[in-house]
């Protein structure tokens, strides 16, 4: 699958399971480890681990295997890695006090 259709499947997933302030960065010409960061808000730290192994599961089910997932035994944090895709889900304040958009513009 292309960066860019994975980057659209993943946006879908993640608007399914209720994320939101979904955000994708082109991070290509900024960094040697990805092409594209998407960021989105969860509502609890549950809702950002199920999020985040939703992502994994629905990419797997297409042949997709994550490169790795950390944060998902806390909650507030959450990385998927897809590769050439980087999937970060937060909870507002960690987002807040991060501010990866910031950080990549």
């Amino acid at each position: 699958m292309q960066v860019e259709a994975l980057n659209a499947f993943v946006i879908e997933k993640i608007e399914e399971m209720k994320g939101r302030d979904i955000t994708t960065l082109d991070i290509g010409k900024k960094s040697g480890f990805a092409d594209y960061m998407v960021v989105c808000s969860g509502n609890s730290n549950r809702h950002v681990k199920s999020i985040a192994q939703s992502v994994a599961i629905e990419c797997r089910a297409k042949g997709i295997e994550p490169l790795g997932i950390e944060g998902n035994d806390v909650g507030e944090w959450a990385l998927v890695d897809l590769g050439n895709l980087i999937v970060h889900v937060m909870t507002d304040e960690i987002r807040d006090r991060y501010q990866l958009e910031e950080l990549w513009n």
